[in-house]
């Protein structure tokens, strides 16, 4: 082999390392936070797949309180969703319906939130229960002007949520942020 092939073996190989790294932090992004309040303060807990709205609410569903739970939850750096179950009723919200069209968990929420998938040509736009917070102290005009913010990352904008329901710190501990 020449010299000429090594190099270009050595440099596929370490783009290859690079897609490995890009590959790792993608997933890591992807994070799925149960939340309930109980006897006056928060408890957090990670979810285990954030792809799995079924599964989530499940979980959310044997963490009932008062207040019942919540799910914060951020996919691939592009959207979030938020869940909460409250006795029997669950709320469901997505701060980007066209994320339905590239993302099967979006397009799963919008299934079991009975909304039709948006069409090619929507524009960006949240869809679901606005007021899923609007008890807890955050309105949904709110929400919607986190979601409308451009500069800030889904998991930004659950943070800027949880600080605003008032566990911002707990969330920035368990997700390390």
């Amino acid at each position: 082999m020449s010299d000429f092939e090594e190099g270009l073996v050595e440099e596929i190989e370490s783009f290859d390392a690079i897609d490995d790294v890009v590959t790792d932090l993608t997933s890591e992004m992807d994070f799925a936070v149960a939340a309930w309040h109980e006897d006056g303060c928060w408890t957090l807990g990670t979810l285990p797949d954030p792809y799995d709205i079924a599964q989530i609410i499940t979980r959310l569903k044997s963490q009932q309180t008062n207040g019942g739970s919540i799910a914060l939850i951020s996919i691939d750096e592009e959207f979030f969703i938020l869940i909460r179950v409250l006795g029997a009723h669950i709320s469901l919200f997505l701060s980007d319906a066209t994320a339905a069209l590239d993302y099967e968990v979006a397009e799963e929420l919008l299934e079991i939130a009975d909304i039709p998938l948006p069409e090619d040509d929507d524009e960006s736009s949240p869809i679901g229960q606005l007021e899923i917070l609007a008890d807890l102290g955050l309105s949904g005009m709110e929400i919607s002007a986190l979601c409308d913010d451009a500069e800030l990352f889904p998991d930004e904008q659950l943070e800027a949520i949880a600080n605003r329901l008032g566990f911002g710190d707990q969330f920035a501990e368990l997700l390390e942020l």
